[in-house]
């Protein structure tokens, strides 16, 4: 899966979880379609804060890629 593609998945993903608008969000890398394979997103809300997503794929069938995205408890305050 794209990096692109990652990112705007993981940000609608989280948006639906909370209820909130769909965040900024990206990703250093493709995500490799293997069950195990990690990876780590940054999400950006619209006060400039940060929040690292950790993101690992739970299964792949065909050419879907299902993963789990854990966003850490605390974020990095915005930027001065």
């Amino acid at each position: 899966m794209s990096k692109e593609k990652l990112a705007d998945t993981v940000a609608e993903k989280l948006a639906s979880q909370a209820g909130q608008p769909k965040p900024d969000m990206s990703c250093p890398e493709d995500l490799e379609g293997k069950v195990g394979t990690t990876t780590r997103c940054t999400l950006t809300a619209s006060d400039g804060s940060t929040l690292g997503v950790n993101i690992k794929v739970t299964s792949v069938k065909g050419d879907r890629i299902n993963f789990d995205a854990e966003a850490d408890k605390t974020g990095s305050p915005a930027k001065s």
